[in-house]
């Protein structure tokens, strides 16, 4: 199967994000579209766009990055409840269509601040439940007509998407991704998600996990093709292995400092968050070069770990990944236009090389 390389491009208006000090033109439309147009240059396949209130809205951002790039695929992150079914599947579709099949989608189920754009009608505690009648209702509606659906969160009747999704005519539609680690999470993911992505855990886990989805979706009864699985983390890349580890010293020490103002409380209490921040009491390094002590001193969601090293290096850890099934990788580091050159550069090749014997 092949493999997938993508970057990640801040969706803020405020500047400073994960460290990034550049202050001209960020949050402009510029900025995004040099940062877009760099990843095509340099390997990448697209870029995951966040999402969150008081973010701009990532379905707009990604339309005008589509309209300036080529092959760019933007990974829209997209909340149920924010968005209704029929609406969010309207959307997907025309941008799909209009960008010849380059749209990807990643469902987004944690806690947000749900009282600012009104969705506070249903139990949060159930919004896997949700999350998963959404996914069953969009699918429809990119691939049937006069759809009528009369769920527990959703209704709709005799709804028709048009335009549909670029190739629908051959049971084509944006992939969806999904993360989330809690048992309800998981079984969202193993009936309706196409890519379950996982942040940066030890392969042990990893392999656990993947394990243990794939035994859901047999038990379950998965109607989609076979899960597939992806990696977002941070890779902190330098010309040799002793460089990496002073610059990945000298940044945790700096964030030390600083703290991580997107680490709110809801992201605290999510359960893959918290088993970022358990890996630390295993070891400062696990495995061969993952460092746990940036989750210890503010680091949150893919900036909890990193995978630190030379190109070699991280080009090794990754390929352990691929070998439990990964072959999908959302990598990031920052300055985000520095790095999106120099990992596309040095480790990309890499990865596309065959393995080494």
């Amino acid at each position: 199967m092949s493999q997938e390389f993508l970057w990640y491009i801040p969706n803020t208006v405020e500047h400073g994000h994960r460290g990034d000090d550049t202050k001209d033109g960020w949050g402009s439309l510029d900025f995004s579209t040099d940062l877009a147009r760099t990843a095509e240059d340099h390997g990448w396949g697209g870029a995951l766009l966040g999402t969150g209130w008081g973010r701009p809205d990532t379905f707009t951002v990604a339309t005008a990055l589509a309209a300036r790039t080529t092959t760019f695929q933007p990974l829209v992150a997209a909340r149920p409840g924010y968005w209704q079914p029929a609406h969010f599947a309207s959307a997907a579709a025309t941008l799909d269509q209009l960008s010849q099949g380059r749209l990807l989608v990643n469902i987004v189920s944690g806690l947000d601040n749900l009282e600012a754009y009104g969705d506070v009608e249903f139990d949060p505690a159930r919004r896997y439940d949700r999350t998963k009648e959404f996914l069953r209702l969009v699918r429809r509606l990119w691939s049937e007509e006069n759809v009528t659906f009369r769920g527990e969160f959703f209704r709709v009747e005799g709804s028709t998407v048009s335009p549909r999704p670029y190739g629908a005519e051959h049971g084509r539609h944006p992939r969806l991704y999904f993360g989330g680690a809690s048992a309800a999470a998981e079984r969202v993911a193993a009936t309706e998600a196409d890519v379950q992505l996982f942040w940066g855990e030890p392969l042990d886990g990893v392999a656990g996990r993947i394990d243990r989805l794939k035994a859901l979706a047999e038990s379950l009864g998965r109607e989609h093709p076979p899960l597939e699985f992806g990696l977002r983390i941070t890779t902190l890349v330098r010309d040799t292995t002793e460089q990496a580890w002073r610059d990945a010293e000298a940044k945790v020490a700096k964030m030390a400092g600083a703290g991580d103002p997107l680490l709110n409380s809801h992201r605290r209490r999510a359960v893959g968050q918290q088993r970022l921040f358990d890996l630390a009491q295993r070891g400062e390094v696990l495995d061969s070069c993952l460092y746990t002590t940036p989750g210890k001193v503010g680091g949150g969601g893919a900036a909890t770990t990193w995978l630190v090293g030379s190109a070699d290096d991280v080009a090794a850890a990754l390929r352990k990944y691929g070998e439990l099934g990964i072959t999908h990788f959302v990598l990031s580091d920052t300055p985000y236009k520095e790095e999106i050159v120099r990992i596309g550069d040095q480790l990309l090749d890499l990865l596309r090389e065959p393995d080494p014997v």
